[in-house]
């Protein structure tokens, strides 16, 4: 798969006395879903908000094509090829498909909106994702869970990322629409970005990632290749199982 776009190295962060990570590694390569899984309070939440630029860690590194740099916004992680697609979405449901996927980043001719270049990236987004959504004038309030979803990676890769971070992306959805938001994914690293994935469902971990990778009280837990691990292994690395103990990491592609 290449080099990693995106590695942190010894990513540690606290909230006070709380150590929401503790020197965490994690790379992501082009053309690779890399899921990150782990029970509540393990960390995920706060290594989202790392990538994303949200939070500045307090020891550890954060390279991007090889050069070590500062995620100090999320403008500046966007700027390096980092987008986040949080799990409320950050979506305006009384805006149309248009205006949400450029929101804040409107194409303007001149001093007025050019709305006939937006809708035509729209739909050009959302053919690439395969997405099937009536109009992209219509509003968000008229879509499904999973439409919605693909509105957001949609607006997600408008500026051609190279990582795409999803935050429980298939939670409160039926079977349908999160079959649906699977098949997005693998459209989006088939397309040869790098996805990060987050999520709590292994069954969606199971069906798209290529690695996983677990937190437990915040450490690293395991990295295991997908198509070698049993899910018996993944869920004694989330618990703990055996004592406790946390398991040496494992081998990565």
């Amino acid at each position: 798969m290449g080099d990693p776009v995106l590695s942190l190295r010894g990513v540690t962060h606290a909230f006070g006395a709380v150590r929401a990570l503790v020197d965490v590694d994690l790379d992501v390569r082009p053309r690779e879903v890399v899921a990150v899984v782990g029970e509540n309070g393990a960390g995920k939440t706060t290594l989202v908000r790392v990538m994303a630029g949200d939070l500045v860690p307090d020891a550890g590194e954060v390279v991007v094509d090889g050069a070590e740099v500062a995620l100090r916004s999320p403008q500046v992680a966007r700027h390096l090829g980092i987008a986040t697609v949080y799990q409320d979405l950050a979506l305006c449901h009384d805006l149309d498909v248009v205006e949400n996927i450029f929101l804040g980043r409107e194409r303007a001719r001149g001093s007025l909106l050019d709305e006939v270049t937006m809708e035509a990236e729209a739909q050009r987004l959302l053919a690439l994702l395969a997405a099937r959504v009536p109009s992209v004038r219509m509003p968000l309030s008229q879509l499904s869970g999973g439409q919605r979803q693909a509105v957001a990676i949609a607006r997600g890769l408008l500026d051609d990322p190279r990582v795409l971070v999803l935050d429980e992306p298939t939670a409160s959805l039926g079977i349908t629409q999160t079959a649906e938001v699977l098949s997005l994914i693998e459209r989006v690293r088939d397309r040869g970005h790098g996805v990060v994935l987050v999520s709590h469902n292994m069954a969606d971990v199971q069906a798209v990632a290529d690695r996983v990778v677990v937190l437990r009280r915040g450490r690293l837990a395991g990295t295991f290749d997908a198509d070698r691990v049993s899910y018996e292994a993944i869920i004694e690395a989330i618990t703990g199982a055996h004592g406790g103990a946390l398991p040496s990491r494992g081998r990565g592609r």
